[in-house]
């Protein structure tokens, strides 16, 4: 077995169509364009030894080249970001054991400590295929909530179902003790083989269904390991997130 500890790649899939935002990894933060402020952030991380955009337009490509960070020409007929992942990794000649971690390029706060957190499971466990981050929910609105995943893990921190339902459901509301729950927050760590197999399944029934990419690993019986992290991430779906986002950073 190769005990050599694997190298840890960032790529961060940012396509410029999108229903809700076009243009968003271009959308200015205090005069720096999104994706500008993700590439920086994950090149303070020093367990990274490479941060590639993953992108299908040249006025994303030119955006990254012209801050200096580094980019890769992906297809634009991608079902998902992770099709996308899978591409970018192919063409950077990742090698199967070193590590994949999926950065959100919507995620401009993201705390640099959580890339740590989501890699080390795989850099400790070389059978490790995948893992990725849980948060215990603060907010109440957040649990029924259907854009924010949640989840339910066992003894060893192996994810059992992801879902947009308040999971698990309680079934006597007049219990006083009520469940904790966590929601997902859409960090992931690969092992490359395995994220080259991954794109590979056809599409799970319940992943179908939730429309949680998640889901077919466990379906076909793979491990998803979930790290509990103390940090949130905000996601910016839509303008009116960017206002949160402004806010946040003037505040901090």
């Amino acid at each position: 077995m190769n005990t050599a500890t694997p190298n840890v790649i960032a790529i961060i899939p940012a396509r410029y169509q999108s229903n809700r935002f076009e243009g968003k990894p271009l959308a200015l933060i205090q005069g720096k364009p999104m994706i500008q402020h993700v590439v920086e952030r994950a090149q303070r991380v020093e367990l990274l030894s490479r941060v590639v955009v993953a992108t299908d337009d040249e006025r994303i490509a030119k955006t990254v080249e012209g801050f200096g960070g580094s980019w890769v020409m992906t297809r634009r007929d991608h079902a998902t970001g992770t099709d996308r992942l899978a591409e970018a990794a192919g063409l950077l000649g990742i090698s199967d054991q070193d590590v994949i971690v999926n950065i959100q390029g919507d995620q401009p706060l993201f705390p640099a400590e959580i890339v740590e957190q989501v890699a080390r499971p795989l850099i400790d466990d070389p059978s490790l295929p995948m893992s990725t981050l849980i948060y215990k929910i603060i907010r109440p609105e957040e649990i029924p909530d259907p854009n924010h995943v949640k989840t339910v893990f066992d003894f060893h921190n192996n994810a059992l179902y992801f879902s947009r339902s308040p999971i698990p459901f309680q079934r006597d509301p007049d219990e006083v003790e009520s469940p904790t729950y966590y929601k997902h927050l859409g960090f992931y760590a690969y092992r490359k083989g395995f994220l080259m197999t991954f794109v590979g399944l056809p599409e799970g029934q319940w992943e179908h269904f939730e429309k949680l990419e998640q889901l077919r690993a466990l379906e076909f019986g793979y491990t998803v390991r979930v790290v509990l992290t103390d940090y949130d991430s905000v996601e910016v779906d839509t303008p009116k997130d960017l206002l949160r986002v402004e806010e946040l950073l003037a505040a901090s």
